[in-house]
């Protein structure tokens, strides 16, 4: 326990050094944040706030992994799958940011790069790690060898893991506040399956998000960008993965399922009947316009996560 104390302290601590270095920085380099036209009027004064947060905020959670959990099979292919996806949040931001490209990354450039992760992951979790091919059913409490399908299964909670927490950092502190209950709930799912490394690493990204918070929160100093939530995503599949929980990682990311799901939905929508069912995608801007302030959106989410949170962790 004082390990987990101990690394939540470190990543916390890394980001409130290098946050206040940082933000100026970004000023300086004109790294600001682009809102969309027809988002919330509300976010139009966001204009121009530093993005691209994320490079300290998965630094600090390298750091803390690094000084306090042993460097198993486990912790470093956690940390691939979570730089991975750093380095595509990165150059998508960069292209977005710095090269005045509004759509970054192409969708098959990030699908590729996601697709190499995936493939490095399943050869070093089965060949060296031992994972099966089965997946663990909670409540059942049993397992179900799916076979050679396990191989697109581990692709998809990967990207939808990353995506689906990229698409949920809309809103001040939303993305980097159910991360970190998430990643708290995860902690106590990893001890429990006697994965004792693990759970530092989610102690590192509760701790950094907490600190995050700290210049995230309403109204926000920086944003974290693709360069922080796909890594977080990646991160959050990660421990998934690892643990052979992958269907409870949807129970306690809940939030996360959701987000990604309303994006889905109003897609398939408009295009097969050219209605929209929600206001806007992904679904905290639907409750925004509906008259909610962007506090009370996050606020229940947070709510909603947590709750969903201890679920999860009763179906051990």
């Amino acid at each position: 326990m004082a390990d987990i104390l101990t690394t939540m302290a470190i990543a916390a601590g890394v980001v409130l050094i290098l946050a206040p270095l940082m933000i100026p920085l970004l000023h300086k380099l004109k790294f600001g944040q682009s809102i969309r036209e027809e988002g919330p009027k509300s976010h139009q004064k966001k204009s121009g706030t530093p993005t691209m947060g994320g490079i300290f905020l998965i630094a600090a959670i390298i750091v803390a992994t690094v000084i306090n959990a042993p460097m198993s099979t486990e912790i470093v292919l956690a940390l691939f799958i979570m730089v991975g996806h750093w380095i595509l949040g990165f150059l998508d931001d960069y292209i977005k940011v710095v090269k005045k490209r509004n759509l970054g990354l192409k969708a098959k450039q990030k699908l590729l790069g996601q697709i190499i992760i995936a493939v490095v992951t399943m050869i070093i979790a089965t060949e060296m790690l031992g994972i099966n091919t089965s997946i663990w059913i909670p409540i059942l409490g049993r397992e179900i060898d799916i076979g050679v399908l396990f191989y697109p299964f581990v692709l998809f909670v990967i990207v939808g893991a990353s995506n689906a927490v990229n698409l949920t950092d809309g809103l001040d502190g939303l993305a980097s506040g159910n991360m970190a209950i998430a990643a708290s709930c995860y902690a106590v799912v990893c001890m429990l399956t006697g994965h004792s490394d693990l759970a530092i690493f989610c102690a590192a990204i509760v701790g950094a998000c907490i600190g995050f918070l700290r210049f995230n929160f309403h109204p926000a100093k920086i944003f974290m960008g693709d360069t922080g939530s796909l890594a977080l995503g990646g991160a959050f599949a990660a421990v998934g993965i690892l643990t052979h929980t992958e269907i409870l990682l949807a129970v306690i990311g809940l939030i996360f399922v959701c987000e990604a799901l309303s994006v889905i939905i109003q897609v398939i929508s408009f295009q097969t009947t050219g209605k929209r069912i929600f206001k806007m995608s992904p679904i905290h801007h639907h409750f925004e316009l509906s008259g909610w302030k962007e506090t009370k959106v996050v606020f229940v989410f947070w709510t909603v996560g947590l709750i969903f949170g201890i679920i999860g962790l009763s179906m051990l």
